[in-house]
């Protein structure tokens, strides 16, 4: 039992707010409820205010581990089960992506290569082509086309060879340790790959988006187009056109070890076109189709077939070469809305550089490392994947309190600082999967933290300015609960901490957020974040 929750349970500990507020808590009153400073100064303090925020009936019989410290000092100003291991869900990724800004760098770029090992005569190249992949998560469609484009200008019309898909920097370990046999098809479990694509500027790698529109009467064939146009994915369309009003929902689906994307269901007449992503089978297969697609567009034609998977030889001459965003500014899509992919990706590209291995095994030592440099207890945490999608994670708020504390610090800092979602930020690409949340409060355009949500667990860890001006770390874990939604207690724990000031606390009641969505949660009871729901849903 924490020293908080022993003293919520002594009697005569709590003032007339904090009885009020568990009684709210327990009928189900859940409203956003700032009383007055007057009510606020009454000297129950904040530990009183969160352990009030923690009583709600929606928890009975979960687990919550939380923490609240000082940033500057690192001193713990509260604490609920700190030390309790629980699922961190997506919060796993500030472990991976600080890991990355120190072991990587903050300008690491990712180069996808065109090379040869062959020979040039005129506008014939003799030998094999290789596309090489280092793992770049945001490469595109349009990035393969200009790669193909600055082969033709080198006057290449034929290449004599195979087309090689080299992704030989990673092992041919696709997915996570304990990921659900169940997700294979969802793009946020898309298969980890040296080289792969992104459909659209999300850059959710490893993944294709199917376009479902109406046709133009009842009983018409659904229109189904992909992003991008490529034949390595097979579409089997049996959605028809319902008439207006009376479509019943459409569903997508992919066969289990193969690309054949199934489009089943209907559409109302007049719908808005829809989109679906859905992850593909073997990412490399995928890219290089896409790649020779290109070349064939700019009048290259290659003579042999596409081999996935050998290594570009030793001396290899490079013709083209395609680098990403450097590492500072891919944290923006990473964080900001929760991209699985990258997270998976940058721990094997940790694993290359601290051992010369793209395993997940190297990469999460490499991470471990990193951690256990920061003065951290390594031995209070078991991490399995980079993500947070493995139900295997578990993670006390001790740790992520003190890894907050520590990075700002870092040379870095600023650049991961940055990456973090904003609350109540409308921008996408600011406001991430906070940017539906805490609106209309003190925490609004001032918290900063990293959601986290798989069924039965919800987190929310991150930074807050309080009314004094002091800035706090918090890190709030709810596990093993039965309730569809229990993140609006997160944001009434930091709003409370965005209100309150040293010796001046100003307790925050839940509001429930089951009805008119809006948190980053799981708007429809999936367990799922909103950032992995898609269309973006908050």
């Amino acid at each position: 039992m924490s020293r908080s929750l022993t003293r919520r349970m002594r009697p005569g500990r709590r003032g007339p707010w904090i009885r009020a507020l568990a009684a709210a808590l327990t009928l189900g009153a859940l409203v956003w409820a700032v009383p007055s400073a007057g009510a606020a100064g009454d000297g129950s303090g904040l530990p009183e205010a969160l352990d009030g925020i923690l009583a709600d009936a929606r928890m009975a019989g979960g687990a919550e581990s939380v923490v609240v410290a000082d940033a500057k000092s690192g001193d713990v100003i509260y604490q609920h089960a700190a030390g309790d291991r629980l699922m961190p869900a997506s919060n796993t990724k500030l472990l991976t992506s600080a890991a990355a800004m120190a072991l990587l760098g903050p300008g690491y770029r990712f180069p996808t290569d065109v090379l040869t090992g062959g020979s040039r005569h005129g506008s014939v190249l003799a030998g094999d082509l290789y596309l090489r992949g280092t793992g770049d998560p945001t490469i595109l469609a349009g990035d393969y086309d200009a790669l193909a484009a600055r082969l033709a200008d080198t006057g290449i019309r034929r290449v004599t060879g195979k087309l090689v898909a080299d992704d030989t920097r990673f092992d041919d370990q696709r997915l996570g340790r304990s990921w659900a046999a169940d997700d294979e098809a969802s793009y946020y479990s898309a298969q980890i790959s040296a080289l792969s694509l992104a459909p659209n500027t999300d850059y959710d790698t490893g993944t294709v988006i199917a376009n479902i529109a109406p046709g133009a009467a009842p009983g018409d064939p659904a229109k189904v187009t992909l992003t991008p146009p490529n034949h390595y994915v097979h579409l089997h369309v049996t959605a028809t056109t319902a008439p207006a009003g009376d479509g019943g929902g459409v569903t997508v689906d992919r066969a289990h070890g193969t690309n054949d994307i199934t489009v089943a269901g209907t559409v109302p007449v007049g719908a808005d076109p829809d989109m679906e992503w859905v992850s593909v089978w073997n990412p490399t297969g995928y890219a290089a189709a896409v790649f020779r697609d290109a070349l064939a567009r700019h009048g290259i034609r290659v003579t042999g077939p596409t081999s996935l998977g050998g290594a570009t030889p030793d001396g290899a001459e490079p013709l083209a070469t395609h680098d990403s965003m450097p590492l500072k500014d891919l944290l923006i899509p990473f964080l900001k809305l929760s991209n699985n992919m990258h997270a998976e990706i940058l721990t094997k590209a940790m694993g290359v550089k601290a051992a010369g291995r793209g395993t997940w095994a190297d990469g999460l030592a490499a991470i471990n490392g990193y951690v256990k440099g920061l003065g951290i207890d390594t031995g209070q945490f078991r991490q399995v994947d980079g993500s947070g999608l493995s139900r295997m994670d578990v993670v006390p708020a001790n740790v992520f309190a003190e890894l907050l504390s520590a990075v700002r610090a870092e040379p870095w800092f600023a650049d991961w600082y940055r990456a973090l979602p904003v609350a109540c930020d409308p921008d996408r690409f600011v406001g991430g999967t906070l940017r539906s949340r805490m609106c209309g409060t003190p925490a609004a355009l001032n918290a900063r933290g990293k959601t986290g949500s798989l069924t039965g667990a919800d987190t929310l860890t991150g930074y807050v300015t309080d009314a004094g001006g002091r800035e706090l770390v918090y890190s709030v874990l709810l596990n093993n609960y039965l309730a569809e939604d229990v993140d609006d207690i997160e944001d009434a724990v930091v709003v409370t901490l965005a209100s309150s000031s040293a010796g001046n606390a100003v307790p925050v009641a839940p509001r429930s957020l089951r009805h008119g969505h809006g948190g980053a949660g799981h708007p429809d009871g999936s367990g799922l974040e909103c950032a992995w729901q898609k269309p973006r849903l908050c």
